[in-house]
């Protein structure tokens, strides 16, 4: 019995599917980028004059136009139109402008919490580093932190005898104790990898702080810093209207002899502004500084 010879035919080539490139994304147009950029703006802007003026409609709603006691938004115009439109009026003395007050103010601060960031700095990597250290002054530190700026007037006019540097003291021994405390937390925080590979590496004491802790501890220390700028800015005006002289503080406190309420809002107002002023600045380094590691 015989089979008939099977006959195959070559099977025909199956083409490859021809994939197309994805189409290209459409790129935003200037204009789309502006409108972007205005809403983001909008979003940051709105919400913060939205609540200033509900506040101060609150506030011209349950004052009204009353005379005595606290002035309305309306009569804080009126009475401190010409201090609001020209903060840099200079007439010799103390007779200056909010703008001129404020900036001797800011130079006190200056000098005074580029002191204590210094020592609160060097002071905080000791405690942090040091067993022995953080047990015998960490205690004194968290006591003498709960002092009130004031309270420690009378010991620098006793020490010092004059008001520029007894105002210099009551600013560094304000604003240090966050910074040392932020700064010894950050670098007890150090992952111990980073500690590991500076023995493995041999690095020299000097190569340790700048190369593993500074930049470990760098979040810390600055927040720290944004506190403690807080705190001097708060303890300048609360000794300047003892010390008196030139300065925001001395100008409050004068203001309010001479029963001008109205301009001691003109002054809060500056204060506020420069406060935050301040700590927006102190932030914006730090964040430079940490590449973006920084507490916001």
């Amino acid at each position: 019995m015989t089979f008939p010879k099977p006959s195959f035919s070559p099977a025909e080539p199956v083409a490859a599917p021809v994939i197309e490139p994805p189409a290209p994304a459409p790129r935003a147009s200037h204009g789309s980028e502006i409108v972007r950029r205005a809403g983001a703006t909008a979003a940051a802007v709105l919400p913060p004059l939205l609540t200033v003026l509900a506040i101060l409609g609150l506030w011209q709603a349950a004052i009204g136009d009353s005379y005595g006691g606290l002035p309305s938004p309306v009569q804080v115009w009126t009475e401190s139109k010409d201090l609001i439109l020209n903060p840099f009026f200079d007439h010799g003395g103390v007779d200056k402008g909010l703008f001129w007050h404020v900036l001797t103010s800011l130079k006190r601060v200056g000098v005074g919490f580029s002191i204590s960031a210094v020592c609160g700095v060097m002071l905080g990597v000791l405690i942090g580093s040091n067993r022995w250290a953080h047990r015998g002054l960490d205690p004194i530190f968290q006591v003498l932190r709960t002092v009130p700026p004031l309270a420690w007037l009378p010991i620098s006019l006793a020490a010092f005898r004059e008001a520029q540097p007894s105002a210099l003291f009551v600013i560094f021994i304000t604003s240090i104790w966050p910074i040392i405390i932020n700064t010894a937390v950050g670098v007890r925080n150090i992952p111990a990898d980073y500690v590991n590979v500076a023995k493995v590496l041999r690095l020299s004491p000097v190569e340790y702080f700048f190369k593993i802790l500074l930049p470990a501890t760098t979040p810390y220390i600055f927040t720290g810093l944004r506190i403690g700028v807080g705190m001097s800015w708060l303890a300048i005006v609360a000794s300047e209207m003892l010390l008196g002289g030139v300065g925001v503080g001395f100008f409050i406190w004068d203001q309010y002899n001479a029963s001008r309420i109205s301009d001691i809002i003109v002054a809060l107002a500056w204060v506020g502004l420069t406060g935050f002023f301040l700590d927006r600045l102190v932030a914006l380094l730090g964040h430079v500084i940490s590449r973006g590691n920084a507490a916001s």
